[in-house]
């Protein structure tokens, strides 16, 4: 049986999603689809006092994965848990990079390494929270 749905990570920022966007474009070359702040909602009753310029949805394009972001209600304290974003990369040099520019600013987990499912795996938190898994697949 063929299914015709998808499931996309909907990462919530509290009011730093500019800057999260601005990282993933330079860290890992994501790409912006979409991007709809809350000053373009047909519905201003919507929006916090100081929310206007704030990110209400964008759809990133990272590698061949779409990844939707939002600054949400813009709540300080609320934080990401109980999940890893996993990028699957196909060479060394990949990996190397990729788990630097995550871990600049943030926390390393697992440093990258060989393990018996994958010449290259390692975890690592990056200064908004999220946790990667960057891994080489096994041959």
């Amino acid at each position: 049986m063929s299914l015709n749905y998808s499931i996309q990570p909907y990462l919530i920022f509290n009011g730093r999603c500019e800057e999260a966007v601005e990282f993933y474009k330079k860290a890992l070359g994501a790409e912006i689809v979409m991007l709809l702040r809350f000053k373009d909602s047909p519905d201003q009753t919507m929006i916090a006092p100081g929310a206007e310029n704030k990110i209400m949805h964008t759809t990133l394009k990272i590698g061949d994965t779409i990844v939707l972001a939002s600054d949400g209600r813009c709540q300080p304290g609320v934080g990401f848990s109980g999940f890893s974003l996993s990028l699957t990369v196909k060479t060394e040099a990949d990996a190397d990079r990729f788990f630097a520019a995550l871990a600049d600013g943030g926390e390393i987990q697992l440093p990258l390494t060989k393990t018996f499912f994958s010449p290259r795996f390692g975890m690592v938190t990056d200064h908004f929270g999220i946790s990667w898994m960057v891994i080489i697949p096994q041959d």
